[in-house]
């Protein structure tokens, strides 16, 4: 999975990038419903990390629906989105958007590009999405 890329140096846990980098790879398209993804082994040595490490980003994947786990076969996209309970879901964004806000803040955007540069990042996966069933 070449487009997958962790940074060692970053204070961020290794099995959360790979977690986000996944999301990320799946809301763009980049990796379809269906399809299969490298197995813990081979993602570990691809990224030269601890098998363990890949082991917790695809189980916690698994457990929030966005990769499903066919015993025997391997490890695939969801064929479709997760479907949480309302509550969660908002608890879920809440999550997000906090961090995105502190980001944000942290790095000294105002409100008004923070939007701009979340409704463009909307409108590529958006638009992604539409692409792919062309």
């Amino acid at each position: 999975m070449r487009a997958l890329r962790v940074d060692p140096a970053d204070s961020t846990p290794i099995w959360s990038q790979i977690e986000e980098g996944i999301r990320r790879l799946v809301a763009s398209r980049a990796l379809a419903p269906g399809a299969a993804v490298p197995s813990v082994r081979d993602l570990a040595r691809e990224l030269s990390i601890n098998p363990a490490t890949v082991a917790k980003a695809y189980q916690r994947l698994a457990d929030s629906g966005v990769l499903t786990v066919r015993r025997g076969e391997g490890t695939y996209v969801s064929d479709t989105p997760p479907a949480l309970p309302r509550g969660e879901r908002a608890r879920v964004l809440k999550d997000g958007a906090t961090r995105y806000a502190s980001l944000a803040v942290t790095v000294g955007a105002g409100a008004d590009e923070a939007s701009h540069e979340l409704q463009s990042a909307w409108k590529q996966f958006r638009d992604g999405a539409k692409g792919e069933k062309r």
